[in-house]
């Protein structure tokens, strides 16, 4: 449904929406503008509601926040949303391009459709849920980031992730976990393949506990973690071995 149009003085940037967010309409204003105006945010700031119309899939929507606000972005993005978030609940009313949430920090990020490839790349941290699908590579070369995947990922996931929770709550594509160091990987749906050193792995209570608090954090409701398989690392690619110098 579009938008409702809004006065001259309402497309100003900074607008008080309904006294609560300040209105971004990114077929009046630039992408610029809008992430300048994020970046210039200072702690203790009033402003802690957002909300981005009509991103028409514009690329690195909402890039380098880094203050505890809340972003409503209407509509799908494209590449690079949400990168480098530190802090900030940002929630995508659409689906989002290759690389949302990409070396995010802390914070949320709430995908309400699909996400393209290399979903929370090199993520350090926070919380990513895609309520759809994500495709290739999601969560790749991960470093503390948290991935809840209402739907299927795709082939190569969690290559090289190094810490962190991946969880899916479908199937997983090829060669999930390949060359996989520390991070652990849930998936209740079935696998296609398992990569280079990654394999399943016991599901003790206390990743039981971990997964169930990661499953209501990501507001997953009618799932329990014990109906999830756990994957990670067999640990025999940490060091060189003489026996597999063919295979380097």
């Amino acid at each position: 449904m579009p938008a409702t149009p809004m006065s001259k003085a309402e497309r100003e940037p900074g607008h008080a929406h309904n006294q609560a967010s300040r209105v971004f309409d990114l077929s009046v204003h630039s992408l610029r503008e809008l992430n300048q105006a994020l970046h210039k945010l200072t702690p203790g700031s009033n402003e802690t509601a957002w909300e981005v119309l009509n991103p028409k899939g514009s690329h690195s929507v909402a890039v380098g926040v880094d203050q505890p606000v809340s972003i409503d972005v209407r509509g799908s993005v494209g590449y690079y949303c949400a990168g480098m978030n530190d802090g900030a609940a940002i929630t995508v009313h659409g689906s989002a391009g290759p690389g949302v949430g990409e070396n995010m920090m802390s914070g949320s990020i709430v995908i309400k459709g699909d996400a393209s490839q290399y979903a929370g790349a090199t993520g350090r941290g926070g919380l990513l849920v895609i309520e759809g699908n994500a495709s290739s590579r999601c969560g790749i070369s991960m470093k503390g980031i948290d991935i809840v995947v209402h739907g299927n990922i795709g082939h190569m996931s969690a290559f090289m992730a190094q810490s962190g929770n991946l969880v899916v709550l479908g199937d997983a594509g090829d060669a999930l976990g390949d060359s996989i160091y520390e991070a652990r990987l849930f998936v209740r749906g079935k696998v296609e393949s398992l990569g280079a050193d990654c394999i399943a792995k016991e599901m003790r209570s206390e990743h039981i506990e971990l997964l169930q608090a990661l499953l209501d954090k990501a507001g997953v409701t009618g799932v329990k973690a014990s109906e999830f398989k756990r994957y990670g690392s067999a640990r025999k690619l940490y060091n060189f071995n003489i026996d597999n110098a063919d295979a380097y």
